[in-house]
């Protein structure tokens, strides 16, 4: 199952071109040295395709756990680097030196609402509740139709295989559309779930069209609250 997700024939002309992508990961490093591994290969294989495409970052804004390591490479490698984190866990995603730019906001909606505003795709490491909960609010925008960018999963050491089988369990009981449970594009590796996002190409069926959902304009009132509260 692994490495079957969002693969399309498409050729080197459609393939998309990113200019910032989120990534959503732990603000721990977790047990394994091998999720450190991959948060740092993440962020050098961005670094490696600036020189092509300038690949900058958008993320959570700690400085601990994955998160860390992310924004540490990507920064140090010459990219932008861009943390949204909303007040009340500065405390807790922030020790020492933090990496490019950080805006603050009101709360968890903002910070997803920013996230998305800014990222042309997204890609999960490894991570928590709340990783997993931002993960699966963009592929759950995308099948709504709120937005048209691709959404990727970093399956380090399996770590996500879980999610998968749930996942298949909602198709197998009519939860989920078969077309739906490649939404995503799906990778062991840095390099090759990159390679797979930029040749990703949705098949499910979107619930509206991105245009009845004002997202724009929902978007900019997020903002000007953030606005209000760092000024």
């Amino acid at each position: 199952m692994k490495g079957d997700e969002g693969t399309s024939s498409a050729n080197e002309a459609v393939k998309k071109k990113f200019n910032r992508i989120c990534v959503f990961c732990g603000s721990r490093a977790g047990y394994k040295s091998s999720f450190s591994d991959a948060a740092l290969q993440l962020g050098k294989e961005l670094v490696m395709f600036k020189v092509n495409r300038k690949i900058d970052l958008v993320y959570g804004g700690g400085s601990v756990g994955l998160m860390g390591l992310v924004s540490k490479t990507v920064y140090e490698g010459g990219c932008h680097v861009l943390g949204i984190i909303p007040r009340a866990l500065l405390p807790h995603e922030i020790s020492g030196k933090t990496y490019g730019e950080l805006k603050i906001v009101a709360d968890m909606h903002q910070r997803k609402s920013e996230m998305e505003k800014h990222a042309d795709a997204f890609i999960a490491l490894p991570g928590g509740y709340g990783t997993m909960e931002e993960f699966l609010e963009m592929i759950t925008w995308a099948q709504l139709g709120i937005h048209e960018k691709p959404v990727g999963l970093l399956n380090v050491d399996g770590y996500y295989d879980g999610l998968l089988a749930l996942f298949d369990k909602g198709v197998e009981e009519g939860f989920i559309a078969d077309s739906a449970r490649h939404i995503m594009a799906l990778a062991d590796t840095a390099e090759e779930l990159m390679k797979k996002m930029e040749e990703y190409a949705p098949i499910h069926e979107r619930v509206a069209p991105r245009q009845s959902w004002e997202v724009d304009q929902l978007l900019e009132s997020t903002t000007q609250v953030g606005e209000s509260l760092t000024s």
